[in-house]
């Protein structure tokens, strides 16, 4: 009887467990539904259009045109340029900031997280164009300057690669920061201490401890960074001023000036697949879950 009975629980147990899996199933349906019709579709109808050449047939046509044109090799050269720039800064100057804010009371960090969050409150386009009004020749910063004497001729902020990072690094800070503060925070205080209670010197503590700690949230913090850049359009056109070009703005050119969809999509193509290759490495170097894990 014992044992007819464990076998009859059994059989329940699996029941109701496949009857719970089939109302997840269920419930995530509606979600799959919309991720096909918003993600995989256009993503789809955006392959099929790379392969259409400009009689309206199948082709490699515009691949082959990116492969033997300088022009985009130029433009991928200077979009990944402009994408290594802004994280190098953005770790630069979001490493000491949050590190700071981690080794300070909740409260105090409270109030520098307002801080970092504020740029949020304030449109992309707005933002862009307050800098290029602070850079520009007769701008704010040249003014000063050249009023406290230290420049005698305005220096070129914008319209060139230097307005275009000092834009793109203000844009993009606030990305690095959110992460790596959330990994510094969650690091054990205890661990430095001990390392300090063997002898270690403080900055010998923080090498060895503190900063393998902090990796996960640098490199997620570093990856969001870069992956936005890539496709970059509104502060390298507004602040590099045509000269400085990056392949979203040669998509957007594609369409509106020679209304070829082929060749925008296979550049479009061309960046996803980039970006996916780099999620594909970063997912190698440092597991998902150890990204986001709480030490």
């Amino acid at each position: 009887m014992a044992v007819l009975e464990h076998n009859i629980n059994e059989v329940s147990l699996s029941r109701l467990e496949k009857r719970e899996n089939y109302t997840f199933f269920g419930l995530t349906v509606p979600y799959l539904v919309l991720v096909g019709a918003m993600i995989v579709i256009p993503i789809g109808w955006l392959f099929f259009l790379s392969f259409i050449g400009r009689d309206g047939s199948f082709s490699f046509e515009n691949y082959e045109r990116m492969i033997n044109s300088k022009a985009y090799l130029r433009i991928f050269l200077t979009t990944f340029k402009i994408s290594l720039l802004t994280t190098f800064f953005c770790i630069l100057l979001g490493y000491p900031l949050a590190y700071f804010m981690s080794q300070i009371s909740r409260k105090w960090a409270s109030l520098c997280m307002i801080g970092v969050l504020i740029p949020f409150w304030t449109s992309l386009l707005v933002r862009t164009y307050a800098w290029l009004v602070l850079l520009q020749k007769k701008g704010l910063i040249n003014n000063i300057a050249i009023d406290l004497g230290i420049i005698t001729e305005p220096i070129k902020f914008v319209h060139n690669t230097s307005g275009t990072l000092i834009g793109m690094v203000h844009i993009m800070l606030p990305f690095l920061i959110l992460p790596l503060y959330a990994n510094m925070r969650a690091i054990d205080s205890h661990c430095v201490k001990a390392a300090s209670s063997l002898g270690a010197t403080p900055v010998r503590a923080f090498w060895t401890v503190f900063f393998p700690l902090s990796i996960p949230g640098l490199l997620a913090g570093s990856l969001i960074v870069f992956v936005l850049c890539l496709g970059f359009y509104v502060t390298p056109a507004v602040l590099g001023g045509g000269r400085v070009i990056m392949a979203a703005m040669k998509i957007s050119s594609n369409i509106e000036l020679y209304f070829s969809w082929g060749a925008a999509s296979a550049l479009g193509v061309v960046l996803l697949v980039v970006t996916m290759i780099i999620l594909f490495i970063a997912s190698k170097l440092v597991s998902l879950d150890q990204l986001g894990q709480r030490r």
